[in-house]
């Protein structure tokens, strides 16, 4: 049998240094929004959409879309804070189909300090409540809707 070479305790002590904390990824930080349960199994968190003002989103983790009224968007495309993208034919939870305009929108905050930017918003005609969707939700992604306690955990937020 040959002989193994022998590596010296020093450079064999910072490998067993380096190795694992090159490998360890920083995770970002978790931002715990707290959700308010109002009853038929609908949770809302607050918010602030950037241009308008405070919100309380109803969180539907089953839309697509985050959404907002006409009257939202007045005012945001009058303080310049939405744009406008296409319009899509979506189907409604009652089985309608409508088509809504799509608008950017330029950030939205959850809780006291999650800003996600550029958030695709589709637009009813009527009052609808805000509803924060998928849109807004993948940009937080990974993200983790607990009923006990009710929050919303969140990981990629921006913090200004």
């Amino acid at each position: 049998m040959g002989t193994r070479p022998r590596l010296h305790p020093l450079l064999l002590t910072a490998l067993l240094i380096a190795v694992p904390l090159g490998a360890v990824r920083a995770a970002p930080p978790d931002h715990a929004i707290p959700m308010t349960h109002k009853g038929a199994s609908t949770y809302y968190v607050r918010g602030t959409i950037a241009g308008y003002g405070s919100v309380e989103f109803l969180v539907d983790t089953g839309s697509g879309y985050t959404t907002i009224s006409e009257h939202t968007l007045a005012i945001l495309r009058r303080s310049g804070d939405a744009t406008f993208v296409r319009t899509l034919t979506g189907m409604l939870a009652d089985g309608t189909r409508r088509v809504v305009p799509v608008y950017r929108i330029r950030s939205i905050t959850l809780g006291r300090g999650c800003v996600l930017r550029d958030i695709d918003a589709a637009v009813f005609s009527h009052r609808v409540r805000p509803i924060l969707g998928l849109s807004a939700l993948e940009k937080a992604a990974p993200f983790l809707f607990s009923t006990s306690p009710p929050r919303l955990v969140v990981s990629n937020c921006a913090t200004s």
